[in-house]
């Protein structure tokens, strides 16, 4: 944060102005939590991408309330979203955090895990996520964010590492109880990214589902594995859910419709894409000559979808080539 501000006051803004502009930016942000069942909870964040008109507040996180502790399933984009849920969640209930569950290591998903942990909170991951976290590419995330997202994202911004990675069995399903509520943390990585876990609250029948569905807005698909995503959409009708609650939108008692919007985009990503990789037409003459007039009017799109198309048409280049080349 300081060194914007001396960047700025180099410029030639006025200290006084420099501690203004901070000061007002890091207001104490306050969040309303959602109930979405008996002992479900959620935050939902803006519908567009993370910025600072929405103070990098773009996705969801949610958190369940047992006699033994509160099950917190992702942290959001920033350590104040982190704090901002820690004085709501105790604004719900005196039970402690004791697990923080990250779906998968994306920046709005997980940046706010500095403000939520501590000695007595646990922070769990699918042991997939390890070269996710490690790799290049996090760090150069963490400086873009800081570039694009000040003061919200800032040098003291860090990325925390779980205390505990979840290896998944051959069942690709975790199952474990607390305060006599029964959860199943669901493996479903290498869709939207290499290590997406959901989570299945099986008292009161609500998944957590992380960005394996997007409830009123395009999703980011980057270069995720949209065959495998598809795939796995497939897992969520056969739980019979009352509620899912996305990655990003509203929560849903009727998902069908929303996994329907998902899933209809990725197949037409795969297929206009697909075609042009096939026909080795170059991706900027592709793009153009797609009609994208059936999504263009969903949030995000205009954010979203020209990357979405491009990491699509790489994937489905490597998917042309077969098994040794294929994803």
């Amino acid at each position: 944060m300081m060194t914007v501000c001396h960047r700025l006051l180099h410029g030639g803004l006025a200290l006084a102005a420099c501690v203004l502009l901070v000061g007002s930016a890091l207001a104490q942000q306050s969040l309303t939590p959602i109930r979405a069942s008996e002992h479900v909870w959620y935050f939902q964040g803006d519908p567009s991408m993370a910025s600072t008109a929405n103070r990098a507040f773009n996705s969801n996180a949610a958190f369940v309330v047992t006699r033994a502790g509160v099950v917190v399933f992702d942290a959001l984009g920033t350590p104040e979203l982190g704090a901002a849920m820690k004085r709501a969640i105790a604004a719900v209930t005196t039970q402690p955090i004791g697990v923080v569950i990250v779906s998968h290591f994306h920046a709005d998903h997980f940046y706010g895990l500095q403000a939520l942990t501590g000695p007595e909170v646990e922070v769990w991951a699918s042991a997939r996520g390890r070269a996710s976290l490690t790799a290049p590419q996090a760090q150069e995330r963490l400086e873009q964010r800081r570039r694009d997202l000040w003061p919200y994202v800032d040098d003291q911004t860090r990325l925390v590492a779980p205390s505990r990675w979840i290896d998944f069995p051959a069942s690709k399903e975790f199952a474990f109880e607390r305060g006599g509520m029964r959860f199943r943390l669901i493996d479903v990585g290498g869709a939207h990214s290499p290590e997406d876990i959901m989570l299945w609250v099986e008292n009161d029948r609500v998944l957590l589902a992380g960005d394996l569905y997007f409830s009123g807005r395009i999703p980011f698909v980057g270069n995720a594995d949209t065959r495998s995503w598809l795939a796995t959409l497939d897992l969520i009708a056969p739980l019979k859910p009352v509620v899912v609650i996305p990655g990003h939108g509203a929560a849903s008692r009727d998902p069908a419709p929303d996994i329907a919007l998902t899933r209809d985009y990725l197949q037409y990503l795969r297929k206009t894409m697909g075609q042009a990789a096939r026909d080795l037409v170059p991706f900027d003459e592709a793009y153009a000559a797609v009609d994208w007039s059936r999504f263009e009017k969903v949030p995000a799109f205009a954010a979203a979808n020209r990357i979405n198309a491009y990491g699509t048409y790489l994937g489905m280049e490597q998917e042309a080539l077969g098994p040794a080349g294929g994803r």
